[in-house]
């Protein structure tokens, strides 16, 4: 078989090259108290854009950390009253946005209640209203990360938004708060083992070649291009010569997902394909090797960054035992 990264045994072993801040913990407290104190506000609103005698649609909004109104697409089997349902949360690819709503149809029709958000500022209605400091060049990596005050990563906001999302939905009459579950690919892979990892009570996950991991192996393999583009024009346009790498990649530590990985108690189901030139390999096993709780994976030697052949089937299946 062709390598485009480690071999498969050594891939196994790998825990990560992109450092830890020594404060790490203490910031995702901190972010995790101003979730606490920020109102979600939910709303919901019966979406117009497609009917069905046995689906509801509707379209969900709540508050963010900062201000910032989240946008969802919610379904929800009918007739749930005195009924509580398992329910998935979905997140999408970078620059995404949740779709559309009748592929969606399978969950609520399985009785399983489904929230697909739009990331802030990317392809969906979602709102960013956060100000910065420092250059914000073609993408979410590096938004914030030249900002004296951490706290100011976007991506930061965007894993909090997953939580508030998770609390909201368990929240709902129709909804069993213990037994939620959330899947993506790429960015979405990300954002569900984020979710996980900050809000305990999701209790399966189903990430795919999850993005937003081990920056700095991306960039020692020369793969910050198409999804991780913004790290080589970064240092291009902004530190040219390589003199704050060290720091720059430790703040990338905070919104890097092998770092929130040991904090998940989910039920993991995740898939990696090997020849994966979008996420290399071993950066999506820095995260999954990190993670404690009961795990499986489901290895596709031969596929890149792609859809791969009864991935969705399974994550279904496994889901739907929640």
């Amino acid at each position: 078989m062709p390598l485009i990264d480690l071999p498969l045994e050594k891939l196994r072993e790998y825990r990560g090259r992109n450092p830890r801040p020594a404060d790490h913990d203490a910031y995702w407290e901190n972010a995790l108290g101003e979730l606490a104190a920020t109102d979600p506000r939910p709303v919901l609103k019966p979406a117009g854009a497609i009917g069905s005698e046995r689906v509801e649609c509707f379209d969900l909004w709540f508050t963010g950390v900062g201000g910032a109104r989240i946008y969802a697409k919610y379904l929800r089997p009918r007739a749930t009253a005195g009924v509580r349902n398992p329910a998935v949360l979905q997140f999408h690819g970078y620059t995404g946005h949740s779709g559309d709503w009748l592929d969606k149809f399978g969950w609520p029709a399985e009785g399983i209640c489904l929230a697909a958000m739009d990331c802030r500022g990317q392809g969906g209605k979602s709102e960013d209203n956060m100000r910065v400091a420092g250059p914000t060049l073609r993408g979410h990596i590096i938004r914030g990360l030249e900002d004296p005050d951490p706290s100011k990563l976007l991506f930061r906001q965007v894993f909090l938004d997953t939580v508030q999302l998770a609390r909201v939905v368990m929240a709902f009459p129709e909804v069993d708060p213990g037994r939620v579950g959330c899947w993506g690919a790429s960015q979405g892979g990300a954002l569900a083992l984020a979710c996980a990892a900050l809000e305990p009570r999701i209790r399966r996950i189903a990430p795919v070649f999850p993005f937003l991991c081990d920056f700095q192996r991306v960039w020692e393999m020369d793969l910050a291009k198409d999804a991780y583009e913004e790290l080589r024009l970064f240092f291009r346009a902004f530190d040219p010569r390589h003199e704050r790498e060290a720091a720059i990649f430790n703040r990338l530590g905070y919104i890097d997902v092998q770092h929130l990985a040991p904090r998940i108690r989910a039920d993991v189901l995740m898939f990696t394909s090997l020849m994966d030139t979008i996420c290399p390999p071993s950066t999506q096993f820095a995260a999954y090797n990190r993670i404690a709780s009961p795990k499986d994976l489901v290895i596709y030697p031969d596929f890149g960054h792609e859809a791969l052949p009864g991935q969705i089937d399974r994550t279904f299946n496994f889901l739907r035992g929640l």
